[in-house]
């Protein structure tokens, strides 16, 4: 399996409900529109002034954006499908471009 985590930081004026509310309702289907639905596709969101949480500076995204496909190849399509200026100019209504980070993860699972 081909694994990505996205962290992705919401555009400055937005709340944390409407930043969700618009990456839930309008990005997503608009992306699922354009590319096949990977193995994974998870928005996990930052919960903020939680107790359980401890906050850092260097916490400055939102949400971390889970995916997962067969392989690279699928990873590579799901890109280049989405690399057009509809995707790029939604993105800019709702997240800080100039702070999101992707990176490949290899996975380790623990049995229980």
């Amino acid at each position: 399996m081909f694994k990505t985590f996205a962290y992705l930081t919401k555009r400055d004026g937005m709340t944390a409900e409407e930043f969700k509310e618009y990456y839930e309702n309008h990005h997503v289907p608009l992306v699922l529109s354009h590319a096949p639905l990977p193995n994974v596709y998870k928005r996990n969101y930052l919960v903020r002034g939680d107790v359980a949480n401890l906050e850092s500076p260097a916490i400055d995204f939102d949400v971390i954006t889970e995916l997962a496909w067969d392989d690279r190849s699928g990873y590579e399509e799901w890109i280049a499908r989405l690399g057009i200026p509809e995707i790029a100019a939604d993105e800019a209504r709702f997240l800080d471009r100039s702070k999101t980070r992707a990176y490949v993860i290899d996975e380790g699972v623990s049995a229980s």
